[in-house]
C-alpha cells in the first residue's frame, strides 16, 4: 500500500461504481490538478533542476491522462461539469509547514500520499466487477504511473533532506492521512 495505513472503506467502491459518471468527471479534474501542481512546483523551486526535470515529465504524462479521462467523458457523452474541490487534498495540505525550510518536504511528501491514494484508488476500480470491463482496463493502465509518481515525490524528497527525516515526516503525514480516510464521506469521487 505505499505509504498508505489503512485501506479506503469498502463502501468508498460501492459508491463509485454506482456513479461512474461522478468519477470519471472528478478523475478529470485530477489529473488536471496534478499537472499544475508539477508546474506550480516548477514555478517555486526552479534553482533545483533536478526537480524540474521530474515535474516536466509529470506535467506531461498527468496532461495525457487527462486528455484520456476526457476522451471517455466524450464518448460516454457525460456532462463535464466545473471542479467541485478536493477536500482530501484540501485537509492533507493543511498541514504543510510554512516555513521554508521544511515547506519543499511536506509539498513533496503531500504530493506522494495523494499519489499513493489515488494508485490504491485506481487498483480498487481496476478490480471492481460493477464497473464496464473498458474502465477496468483503463484504470489498471493507470497504476504503475501513479505508484511511479508516488515514488518521484519521495525520491525527491530524499535528493534536499536526509533519509531519516523524511521517512519521519512521511510516517507522520501518512498518520494525518489516515485520519482524513476514516473520515471520508465515501462520496463518488476519486478521493471521496
Amino acid at each position: 500500500m505505499l505509504c498508505l495505513q489503512i485501506p479506503s472503506h469498502p463502501e468508498w467502491i460501492i459508491s463509485a461504481s454506482n456513479n461512474i459518471h461522478s468519477i470519471l468527471v472528478d478523475h478529470a479534474h485530477c489529473e488536471k490538478k496534478a499537472a499544475a501542481n508539477a508546474l506550480h512546483l516548477i514555478q517555486n523551486y526552479p534553482q533545483y533542476p533536478e526537480l524540474v526535470q521530474e515535474m516536466i515529465a509529470i506535467v506531461k504524462e498527468e496532461w495525457e491522462h487527462f486528455e484520456q479521462v476526457y476522451a471517455i467523458i466524450l464518448e460516454q457523452n457525460i456532462q463535464f461539469t466545473k471542479d467541485t474541490g478536493d477536500s482530501y487534498a484540501q485537509q492533507l495540505s493543511k498541514n504543510i509547514r510554512k516555513s521554508e525550510e521544511f515547506k519543499l518536504l511536506d509539498l513533496l511528501l503531500v504530493d506522494s500520499i495523494i499519489e499513493a491514494r489515488s494508485c490504491e484508488r485506481f487498483s480498487i476500480l481496476s478490480k471492481s466487477m460493477s464497473i464496464p470491463s473498458y474502465l477496468r482496463d483503463f484504470y489498471s493502465t493507470l497504476l504503475a504511473s501513479e505508484a511511479g509518481h508516488y515514488v518521484t515525490f519521495v525520491d525527491l524528497a530524499k535528493k534536499f533532506y536526509p533519509d531519516e527525516t523524511v521517512k519521519s515526516r512521511l510516517q507522520q503525514l501518512a498518520a494525518i492521512e489516515a485520519k482524513i480516510v476514516q473520515q471520508l464521506h465515501n462520496l463518488p469521487t476519486i478521493h471521496g
